[in-house]
């Protein structure tokens, strides 16, 4: 969290310092120098002041790159859910995580059930306000920039037109676009068989084809990620 984000959230929460102080659980002085930039709070604190200042998941702390790793699908199915994702509202989860910290927790994955990948571009529409440049730039370290470029893609192509979010995932799908790379690559699926990857090749979406990527999701089947 920023510091404005700090002040804006106590603030929109109609609480003095002291207040939101003994709500935290820390000290009147130490909220006042997280609220001026001064001091830093560690992740557990972020996510209690996004609790008792009811912040959306965007002000959440962002995982460590590596800890996107560790994410199991029953995890990352739970995130989901816990962000509001449809198809997953029968899924019980208080896993809340910044959306930003869940994409990038998926796409760096070898292989991914498809109905979690189906799920990215709601979230990349849904939570439009994310910390790009953070996501971005981690995905460009991994290596994965041409997924994200195609979920953007997806993303925009099922949002409402002339709208908020198709401006800011057009504005992705161009940030990207310097930085695509020429190999090929699949969404989240390294073990598909060598069959399906030339089958793939010569008939996946001209997107995909452009982004590199061997899948055939469109944006037709993505049944959730428009609502």
């Amino acid at each position: 969290m920023t510091a404005r984000e700090w002040v804006a959230g106590r603030r929109n929460a109609e609480l003095t310092q002291v207040q939101a102080a003994a709500a935290l659980g820390i000290s009147q002085p130490y909220l006042s120098q997280l609220e001026k930039g001064v001091r830093d709070a560690g992740p557990d604190l972020a996510r209690k002041a996004a609790e008792v200042y009811a912040l959306p998941p965007t002000a959440l702390p962002l995982p460590k790159p590596e800890e996107a790793e560790a994410v199991d699908p029953d995890g990352l199915q739970k995130q989901l859910a816990a962000l509001g994702y449809p198809a997953f509202a029968h899924v019980r989860s208080d896993q809340k995580r910044n959306p930003a910290g869940v994409v990038f927790g998926a796409v760096v994955q070898r292989d991914l059930d498809t109905r979690l990948v189906e799920a990215l571009p709601w979230v990349m529409s849904r939570y439009v306000d994310l910390d790009w440049p953070w996501l971005r730039d981690h995905a460009k370290l991994r290596n994965v920039q041409n997924r994200l470029g195609y979920l953007a893609y997806l993303a925009k192509e099922v949002a409402t037109k002339d709208s908020h979010e198709v401006r800011v995932l057009s504005q992705w799908e161009r940030d990207l676009e310097e930085a695509r790379l020429a190999r090929e690559d699949t969404l989240c699926r390294d073990s598909m068989p060598q069959r399906e990857r030339s089958w793939l090749k010569s008939h996946r979406p001209p997107a995909a084809e452009h982004w590199n990527l061997l899948t055939s999701l469109t944006p037709e089947q993505l049944r959730y990620a428009g609502k």
